[in-house]
């Protein structure tokens, strides 16, 4: 049974990005699986710092869109998923090609979800591990859309 409160579709995550640091950065959903998401992003101009290798920073903007993404996706319908806390440990230098994150669950509870994001380069190695504590915010009585 998939973890997902409402249909979803790597072209719908996508849409979501549109006309934010996620497509400004080259963010891209590639799939989805049961309980499973998995992005990648582009290691080129947009994305190194000025020793020419991956930004820390881009792989926790990977990291965080992938969560929070997932959170929302996974909590009840009208509630909304924001951000908490998330750390990063960067593994291994990257200088080129695609890093590829794969977001799954830790913790899925009624307040709060704990995510956990891989990121690989092309040839499968760990660059980074992170870990995203979001908060489960139920829909305020008589507010806009909920």
């Amino acid at each position: 049974m998939a973890l997902w409160t409402r249909p979803i579709t790597v072209e719908q995550l996508n849409a979501l990005g549109a006309n934010t640091a996620v497509s400004h950065l080259g963010i891209e959903f590639t799939e989805i699986g049961d309980d499973w998401l998995r992005a990648r992003v582009p290691v080129d101009e947009r994305t190194r710092q000025p020793y020419g290798l991956l930004h820390g920073g881009v792989s926790v903007v990977l990291a965080e869109t992938m969560g929070s993404v997932g959170a929302a996706c996974s909590c009840p319908p009208g509630h909304r998923a924001v951000g908490l806390d998330i750390n990063a440990n960067h593994l291994r230098a990257v200088t080129s090609g695609w890093v590829t994150g794969t977001a799954r669950p830790v913790h899925i509870g009624r307040t709060t979800q704990v995510w956990q994001i891989d990121l690989a380069n092309e040839a499968g190695e760990l660059v980074c591990v992170s870990r995203i504590t979001m908060a489960i915010l139920a829909p305020r009585p008589g507010a806009e859309g909920g």
